[in-house]
């Protein structure tokens, strides 16, 4: 079984109430070998709802309480994203899931790079909360660019 992240799949479920689908992550959903989870609704965020970004660092500082996740609006958001990371992993746990396929920069999936917290689309070298907490647990996160 794999996770997904269920915008890729064609859930609206997207900051901006859309969803961003990719043939590939359909298909295994179609066959049965993934899973769909959306961290931020899983966390309790709403949909639509402002865009977030870490401020000043990655998802490894935020799970270890060193930053913050801040909306485009000032709302600190951090409970809500390492809420809804907790439960991914959950799902994968129990799904017996070894592999993730997560959306590209995003705070809470974003693999390798992220956006840098300032809202102005400068990306930085980092890990979204979700995808920093699978890989700390050993599962392997891969993004939809990577298939």
């Amino acid at each position: 079984m794999i996770v997904v992240s269920a915008c890729l799949a064609g859930v609206k479920c997207r900051y901006d109430g859309k969803s961003t689908p990719n043939s590939e992550v359909q298909r295994l959903i179609e066959e049965g070998k993934a899973v769909t989870v959306c961290p931020e609704v899983l966390g309790g965020c709403c949909t639509p709802r402002p865009a977030t970004e870490i401020a000043g660092g990655t998802g490894a500082d935020v799970l270890d309480g060193k930053r913050r996740v801040i909306n485009n609006i000032g709302e600190d958001v951090t409970e809500q994203f390492v809420k809804g990371a907790e439960e991914v992993l959950k799902i994968a746990e129990t799904s017996g899931a070894k592999k993730a396929i997560l959306k590209a920069r995003s705070p809470s999936c974003g693999c390798g790079i992220i956006y840098d917290g300032t809202f102005t689309g400068k990306k930085i070298k980092g890990n979204g909360v979700t995808a920093e907490l699978l890989l700390r647990n050993g599962i392997e996160v891969l993004t939809e660019e990577d298939l």
